[in-house]
Protein backbone atom coordinates (compact mmCIF):
# COMPACT_ATOMS: atom_id res chain seq x y z
CA UNK A 1 0.00 0.00 0.00
CA UNK A 2 3.06 2.68 1.34
CA UNK A 3 4.33 1.60 -2.68
CA UNK A 4 1.07 2.45 -4.20
CA UNK A 5 0.67 5.83 -2.21
CA UNK A 6 4.61 6.61 -3.06
CA UNK A 7 3.82 6.30 -6.97
CA UNK A 8 0.69 8.51 -6.65
CA UNK A 9 2.53 11.20 -5.07
CA UNK A 10 5.26 11.27 -7.39
CA UNK A 11 3.21 11.03 -10.40
CA UNK A 12 1.17 13.73 -9.58
CA UNK A 13 3.22 15.70 -8.30
CA UNK A 14 5.85 15.99 -11.13
CA UNK A 15 7.78 18.83 -11.57
CA UNK A 16 5.54 20.31 -14.37
CA UNK A 17 2.27 20.28 -11.97
CA UNK A 18 4.26 22.44 -9.82
CA UNK A 19 4.57 25.17 -12.41
CA UNK A 20 0.90 25.01 -13.38
CA UNK A 21 -0.55 25.32 -9.92
CA UNK A 22 2.00 28.05 -9.21
CA UNK A 23 2.38 30.21 -11.98
CA UNK A 24 -2.23 30.13 -11.89
CA UNK A 25 -1.93 30.98 -8.31
CA UNK A 26 0.63 33.90 -9.19
CA UNK A 27 -1.65 34.89 -12.53
CA UNK A 28 -4.67 35.85 -9.56
CA UNK A 29 -2.58 37.45 -7.19
CA UNK A 30 -0.16 39.77 -9.33
CA UNK A 31 -1.45 40.44 -12.33
CA UNK A 32 -4.06 43.41 -12.76
CA UNK A 33 -5.97 42.38 -16.49
CA UNK A 34 -7.57 38.93 -17.79
CA UNK A 35 -5.13 39.23 -20.69
CA UNK A 36 -1.93 38.68 -18.44
CA UNK A 37 -2.84 36.18 -16.09
CA UNK A 38 -4.47 34.47 -19.17
CA UNK A 39 -0.85 34.46 -20.80
CA UNK A 40 1.01 33.52 -17.77
CA UNK A 41 -1.84 30.44 -17.11
CA UNK A 42 -0.99 29.66 -20.88
CA UNK A 43 2.80 29.57 -20.98
CA UNK A 44 2.97 27.81 -17.67
CA UNK A 45 0.13 25.18 -19.42
CA UNK A 46 1.32 24.42 -22.91
CA UNK A 47 5.92 25.21 -22.15
CA UNK A 48 6.05 24.23 -18.47
CA UNK A 49 3.19 21.73 -18.49
CA UNK A 50 1.71 19.83 -21.25
CA UNK A 51 5.74 20.29 -23.71
CA UNK A 52 7.45 18.64 -20.88
CA UNK A 53 5.05 16.11 -20.15
CA UNK A 54 4.47 15.51 -23.81
CA UNK A 55 8.57 15.03 -25.01
CA UNK A 56 9.23 13.03 -21.56
CA UNK A 57 6.07 10.51 -23.18
CA UNK A 58 7.37 10.70 -26.60
CA UNK A 59 10.91 9.73 -25.37
CA UNK A 60 9.47 6.68 -23.10
CA UNK A 61 7.55 5.26 -25.93
CA UNK A 62 10.50 5.55 -28.25
CA UNK A 63 12.72 3.50 -25.90
CA UNK A 64 14.82 7.20 -24.93
CA UNK A 65 13.90 6.58 -21.33
CA UNK A 66 14.22 3.25 -19.55
CA UNK A 67 11.19 3.27 -17.37
CA UNK A 68 9.13 6.60 -15.98
CA UNK A 69 11.13 7.65 -13.58
CA UNK A 70 13.85 8.50 -15.93
CA UNK A 71 16.38 6.23 -13.11
CA UNK A 72 19.29 6.09 -15.83
CA UNK A 73 20.94 9.61 -15.23
CA UNK A 74 22.87 9.56 -18.91
CA UNK A 75 19.38 9.63 -20.48
CA UNK A 76 18.29 12.57 -18.33
CA UNK A 77 20.51 14.80 -20.31
CA UNK A 78 18.14 15.43 -23.76
CA UNK A 79 15.10 16.07 -22.16
CA UNK A 80 16.54 18.74 -20.31
CA UNK A 81 18.49 20.48 -22.71
CA UNK A 82 14.96 20.70 -24.90
CA UNK A 83 13.07 21.83 -21.86
CA UNK A 84 14.91 24.54 -21.80
CA UNK A 85 14.33 25.26 -25.29
CA UNK A 86 10.60 25.55 -24.01
CA UNK A 87 11.24 27.22 -20.99
CA UNK A 88 13.52 29.89 -23.22
CA UNK A 89 10.19 30.53 -25.41
CA UNK A 90 8.27 30.95 -22.69
CA UNK A 91 10.15 33.52 -20.96
CA UNK A 92 10.45 35.66 -24.08
CA UNK A 93 6.79 35.29 -24.33
CA UNK A 94 6.36 36.86 -20.56
CA UNK A 95 9.01 39.45 -21.11
CA UNK A 96 6.84 40.16 -24.73
CA UNK A 97 3.78 41.13 -22.62
CA UNK A 98 5.51 42.48 -19.74
CA UNK A 99 4.34 40.08 -17.20
CA UNK A 100 4.91 40.80 -13.39
CA UNK A 101 8.95 40.43 -12.83
CA UNK A 102 8.06 38.41 -10.08
CA UNK A 103 7.19 35.88 -12.29
CA UNK A 104 9.69 36.30 -15.04
CA UNK A 105 12.04 35.80 -12.04
CA UNK A 106 10.50 32.77 -10.91
CA UNK A 107 10.42 31.38 -14.95
CA UNK A 108 14.16 32.70 -15.09
CA UNK A 109 14.58 29.92 -12.64
CA UNK A 110 13.87 26.94 -14.64
CA UNK A 111 16.42 28.19 -16.94
CA UNK A 112 19.10 28.40 -14.42
CA UNK A 113 18.04 25.66 -12.20
CA UNK A 114 17.59 23.34 -15.45
CA UNK A 115 21.25 24.52 -16.85
CA UNK A 116 23.11 23.58 -13.10
CA UNK A 117 21.10 20.24 -13.06
CA UNK A 118 22.85 19.09 -16.47
CA UNK A 119 25.46 19.91 -14.90
CA UNK A 120 25.15 18.01 -11.84
CA UNK A 121 23.29 15.31 -13.90
CA UNK A 122 26.90 14.33 -15.56
CA UNK A 123 28.02 13.31 -12.40
CA UNK A 124 25.39 12.78 -9.80
CA UNK A 125 21.47 11.75 -9.75
CA UNK A 126 19.66 14.74 -7.94
CA UNK A 127 16.38 14.53 -6.96
CA UNK A 128 14.48 16.66 -9.92
CA UNK A 129 11.29 16.04 -8.18
CA UNK A 130 12.52 17.49 -4.94
CA UNK A 131 14.02 20.39 -7.03
CA UNK A 132 10.61 20.71 -8.33
CA UNK A 133 8.24 20.95 -5.14
CA UNK A 134 11.30 22.97 -2.81
CA UNK A 135 12.19 25.61 -5.69
CA UNK A 136 8.26 26.66 -5.45
CA UNK A 137 7.90 26.69 -1.82
CA UNK A 138 10.68 29.30 -1.71
CA UNK A 139 8.70 31.27 -4.22
CA UNK A 140 5.68 30.92 -1.70
CA UNK A 141 7.79 32.24 1.25
CA UNK A 142 9.87 34.44 -0.75
CA UNK A 143 6.62 36.39 -2.09
CA UNK A 144 3.69 35.40 0.65
CA UNK A 145 5.68 35.35 4.24
CA UNK A 146 5.81 32.41 6.48
CA UNK A 147 1.64 30.36 5.15
CA UNK A 148 4.68 29.13 2.38
CA UNK A 149 6.09 27.08 5.02
CA UNK A 150 3.50 24.85 4.51
CA UNK A 151 4.80 23.95 1.15
CA UNK A 152 7.52 21.84 2.85
CA UNK A 153 4.77 18.99 3.48
CA UNK A 154 4.40 18.18 0.19
CA UNK A 155 8.47 18.93 -0.24
CA UNK A 156 8.47 15.98 2.34
CA UNK A 157 5.72 13.68 0.96
CA UNK A 158 7.82 13.90 -2.80
CA UNK A 159 10.85 13.43 -1.26
CA UNK A 160 9.50 10.82 0.93
CA UNK A 161 7.54 8.90 -2.55
CA UNK A 162 11.01 9.18 -4.47
CA UNK A 163 13.06 7.24 -1.47
CA UNK A 164 9.97 4.96 -1.00
CA UNK A 165 10.31 4.08 -5.26
CA UNK A 166 14.26 3.65 -4.98
CA UNK A 167 14.51 6.18 -7.37
CA UNK A 168 16.95 8.18 -4.99
CA UNK A 169 18.84 7.96 -2.05
CA UNK A 170 18.41 9.97 0.91
CA UNK A 171 21.28 12.22 0.29
CA UNK A 172 19.84 12.55 -3.76
CA UNK A 173 16.52 13.94 -2.36
CA UNK A 174 17.97 16.10 0.46
CA UNK A 175 20.66 17.63 -1.92
CA UNK A 176 17.44 17.68 -4.46
CA UNK A 177 15.38 19.92 -1.86
CA UNK A 178 18.19 22.22 -0.54
CA UNK A 179 20.13 23.18 -4.17
CA UNK A 180 16.06 24.28 -5.40
CA UNK A 181 14.94 26.12 -2.39
CA UNK A 182 18.04 27.66 -1.78
CA UNK A 183 18.43 28.72 -5.86
CA UNK A 184 15.18 29.71 -6.43
CA UNK A 185 15.14 31.90 -3.01
CA UNK A 186 18.41 33.57 -3.62
CA UNK A 187 18.13 33.95 -7.37
CA UNK A 188 14.47 35.80 -6.92
CA UNK A 189 15.38 38.05 -4.30
CA UNK A 190 18.47 39.40 -6.46
CA UNK A 191 16.22 39.69 -9.36
CA UNK A 192 13.58 41.55 -7.56
CA UNK A 193 16.50 43.45 -5.37
CA UNK A 194 17.83 44.55 -9.28
CA UNK A 195 14.71 46.17 -10.27
CA UNK A 196 13.90 47.65 -7.02
CA UNK A 197 10.83 45.41 -6.47
CA UNK A 198 12.50 44.30 -3.01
Amino acid sequence: MSHKIARIISTVFVPPSFTLIFFTALSFSLEKTFQKSLVMILVALIFGFFAPIILFLFMRKSGKLVDIDASVKEERTVPFLIAEIFYLIGLLILIFYKINIISIAFWFCYISNTLIIIFINKYWKISVHAMGAAGPAAAFILLFGWIGLFMFIVVALVGWSRIKLKCHSVSQVMAGALFGFMSTYIQIYLILKLFNHA
